[in-house]
């Protein structure tokens, strides 16, 4: 146990025969189960698996490969059988150092969080030797995922290495999350959705020699539509459905202004290349809509990020029954 809380690793692993032994042995004595998912593996990742004297260790193995997100999501279920309080998501690829695994525990267990993250670019040095297509591309997938998740005080949301608390888990309907590299987005989501206090810890990244095999070509507009639809859902249900809130008059007028704006500013535009001169009204026509409607949507903005689940709630595990 870890202050009180049972602590489950959920690990999902594919095609890692090679590193999955030293996952194992490494996980830290506090650590009451390990969970490991083969998710349909072509090599031997199993049977080493199976090789280990770890009492702690339950190896399931999926017939159908279902993604790293599938992998995840049937360890989370097979860990709560289990009883655990707590889980943390460890990859199979030994990439995520237990050394800092008390800094995500923490924040579930002691300081009230339902949710902790890794966070590999805490400080401007993190992106140090990096590819500049590269920094620019976690910057701007961790903005679409801010906007999509609600989740305006998280960085780097491609980073598995996470803690949660069961009782989060048992609210969230993970037959819904996404079950390929989009889990981790589609997950902010809903979490924001049930307003679950989330945060980010500081963790420096470990690269080793592996070789990704994610297709950019194929990952990109699957997450793009992920983030997108799920923006929608969240504001349908925290701002729409659950409460009307000033966040969705503000939003939904603005865009309505916004867009309205928009389609006169192009219809004026081939006016004039036909040689129609504007007029004065015409051009008000244009320009109100898109100031008032922009001004709206600031406005939205700036009370959605004010509405960011980020004040503990929770109790911790030392006061309360496991």
């Amino acid at each position: 146990m870890y202050k009180g809380a049972v602590v489950a690793a959920v690990v999902p692993a594919y095609k890692e025969e090679r590193m999955i032994s030293r996952v194992i042995d490494t996980m830290p004595a506090y650590v009451d189960h390990i969970v490991i998912v083969d998710d349909c593996s072509p090599d031997g990742t199993s049977d080493v698996v199976r090789a280990s004297t770890d009492p702690r260790v339950t190896l399931i193995r999926h017939e159908v490969n279902q993604g790293v997100g599938g992998a995840i999501i049937t360890a989370h279920r097979k860990a709560m059988a289990l009883g655990a309080d707590v889980n943390v998501v460890m990859a199979g690829d030994a990439q995520m150092d237990p050394a800092y695994l008390p800094g995500l525990l923490d924040r579930v267990t002691e300081d009230g969080y339902g949710f902790a993250k890794a966070n590999r670019f805490y400080s401007p040095e993190s992106f140090k030797g990096m590819p500049a297509h590269r920094v620019f591309g976690n910057i701007a997938l961790s903005f679409l995922t801010k906007m999509a998740s609600g989740y305006w005080n998280l960085f780097d949301p491609q980073n598995g290495y996470t803690a949660i608390r069961t009782e989060v888990l048992e609210r969230v309907p993970l037959d819904r999350v996404a079950t390929r590299y989009s889990f981790e987005n589609d997950l902010l989501i809903h979490l924001n959705i049930l307003q679950v206090p989330a945060v980010d810890v500081p963790i420096p990244a470990i690269y080793g020699d592996e070789v990704s095999s994610i297709r950019l070509s194929k990952v990109v507009p699957e997450l793009i539509g992920r983030l997108w639809s799920g923006f929608w859902s969240r504001v349908w249900y925290r701002y729409v459905l659950w409460s009307f809130s000033p966040i969705a008059l503000l939003g939904f007028l603005g865009l309505l202004l916004f867009v309205f704006g928009v389609g006169v500013s192009v219809w004026m535009v081939f006016q004039i290349a036909a040689s129609v001169v504007a007029t004065a009204a015409t051009v008000m026509l244009a320009a109100l809509p898109l100031m008032i409607g922009t001004q709206l949507l600031v406005s939205a903005l700036q009370l959605d990020i004010q509405a960011t689940p980020s004040t503990p709630t929770y109790p911790p595990f030392t006061s309360a029954t496991s």
